[in-house]
């Protein structure tokens, strides 16, 4: 037993104060990232002023190794239209980060916007090493290639990008190809695999109404319109071409209902103002028509179908020497078209200039080997001045192709050409032996020709052998729909954007025609 000093100890664990857990230091970012997510939040917002300031603290706290700060730096300078120090800064940050093929990316394409192609392509080869299932550079390579005019390889690298992943730029720029190569057809599968895959996108809807519209199929054009239209009401593209359409049908009340809508978007459209001058010209409205065709050349002076219709309309006005003008424009930016020249010859002939007016016969008849109205105007020139022969050799060649059209084709001849062939083959006594077909107007591409009144003698048959056929600017040139695309620059965080394309002269709607009247007036 314990003495009565002693102490009892307890068999019970007595209970012990619970330690407060230390605090965790947080790690401190390195200085190279430290305002890293402060610059992304400036620059998204769009917040440029401050986020170059931030920036430059950056940059004199790092010593200039923040790669993230050089490459935001190097966007917005861009963005800002300085492509030479974009390029300069991008370089510096695939010094900084060799192995990182956005920064070659950025590299290749600020080389793309100087022109530089070739270096571009080399830079993205470069990328493609460091990483090979990137769709984004071989659709630029695609792009490159184009602009250098190597369409093979660009098809390649298209086509690759396809597989890759699908976007609907790279079927665009895979179709806009096909285009430059004349291969219609091909594009128009291309655009209907892509409509097919993104059938809301109103940009590959209305491109695929344009190609059908421009091959004369009127009702897939309209279905495909419609369906841009439903998407987006506001598609002034797609409604420039449905007032187009109706222009085309003779319907210029509504095509210009149709155009006041256009004019609110793209007040500027030189196809816009072009095809309503050929509304108030079928509307027998001259002055009109002049004053739009005039500003739609103002907009556009290197468009020759405007000054093809401002020829036109001039000489339905018998304004001869502003015709000339015109028309000798027109030819020096589209020398192959033998029914340019056709119309310079009528000029000529009016201007009494008989011997330019024969050459400019000859160069058409060489240039165009289907139209038989080139040859019908020829010979009643060489008939007026005496040479029947030479008439009546022209008015064969005409009968060649008169015959070779009804074979090829189900196109009617306007009853005014047909009338005057007949004219012409009584006056040289063998117009017994051609048949021609009813003479219906047909609304696609009309045979014109315009005659006085002539008789069983040698009597001038007409000073105004032919108008033409009107034809708008808005088809585009060469017969190719050429698209223009905005991209901008994407977020520094995410993937570099795709290269746009070069905004082209525009092409909207499909070819229209005029009519000629029978009474020429001036209207002042």
């Amino acid at each position: 037993m314990a003495g009565p000093g002693a102490q009892l100890v307890s068999s019970f664990p007595v209970a012990k104060e619970p330690q407060k857990p230390r605090p965790k230091k947080v790690p401190e970012l390195p200085i190279l990232e430290r305002r890293n997510w402060l610059i992304h939040l400036h620059y998204v917002r769009k917040d440029y002023d401050a986020c170059k300031m931030i920036i430059k603290e950056q940059l004199q706290e790092s010593h200039g190794m923040c790669e993230y700060a050089v490459y935001v730096q190097a966007l917005i300078f861009r963005l800002e239209g300085k492509i030479q120090e974009s390029l300069e800064l991008f370089q510096t940050c695939s010094i900084l980060n060799p192995q990182s093929a956005d920064n070659l990316k950025q590299v290749a394409r600020s080389l793309f916007l100087l022109g530089k192609h070739k270096a571009a392509i080399e830079v993205y080869n470069e990328a493609a090493k460091l990483n090979e299932k990137d769709w984004e550079i071989s659709h630029n390579l695609g792009v490159c290639y184009m602009y250098l005019k190597h369409f093979n390889k660009a098809r390649d690298q298209l086509n690759k990008a396809l597989q890759l992943n699908r976007h609907d730029l790279t079927y665009i720029m895979l179709g806009k190809i096909h285009l430059l190569e004349g291969e219609t057809d091909k594009a128009i599968e291309v655009y209907k695999t892509a409509v097919e895959f993104s059938p809301e996108n109103t940009e590959l809807l209305t491109t695929l109404g344009l190609l059908y519209l421009q091959l004369g199929a009127y009702q897939k054009a309209f279905e495909h319109l419609g369906n841009a239209l439903t998407y987006d009401p506001s598609n002034y593209k797609a409604i420039l071409a449905a007032g187009s359409m109706m222009q085309t049908h003779g319907d210029f009340d509504v095509a210009l209902t149709k155009y006041r809508v256009v004019a609110c978007a793209v007040p500027e459209s030189p196809p816009l103002w072009n095809n309503i001058g050929m509304c108030f010209f079928g509307k027998k409205k001259y002055v009109a028509a002049i004053s739009c065709l005039k500003r739609a050349n103002y907009l556009a002076p290197f468009d020759w179908k405007i000054l093809y219709n401002l020829g036109l309309v001039h000489l339905t006005m018998q304004q001869y020497a502003s015709a000339f003008h015109f028309l000798s424009a027109a030819i020096n930016f589209q020398p192959k078209m033998g029914e340019l020249y056709m119309l310079l010859a009528v000029a000529l002939t009016n201007l009494e200039d008989t011997e330019n007016a024969k050459r400019s016969y000859e160069q058409a008849v060489a240039l165009d080997q289907c139209n038989p109205l080139i040859n019908l105007n020829y010979a009643v020139l060489l008939y007026n001045q005496g040479d029947k022969k030479g008439a009546l050799c022209q008015y064969q060649e005409m009968e060649k192709k008169v015959n070779v059209l009804k074979e090829t084709s189900t196109l009617d001849f306007d009853p005014e050409m047909v009338d005057m062939a007949q004219k012409m083959g009584a006056a040289l006594q063998v117009g017994e032996s051609l048949v021609w077909a009813k003479p219906i107007k047909d609304s696609k591409a009309k045979q014109r020709a315009a005659s006085g009144k002539p008789s069983s003698t040698q009597q001038p048959l007409g000073s105004n052998q032919a108008l033409g056929q009107a034809m708008s600017s808005a088809a585009g040139y060469g017969k190719t729909i050429q698209l223009s695309s905005g991209v901008g620059i994407s977020a520094p965080l995410a993937k570099p954007p795709s290269l746009p394309l070069e905004p082209e002269p525009g092409s909207e709607t499909g070819p229209e025609e005029t009519t000629e009247p029978q009474e020429r007036r001036k209207e002042k």
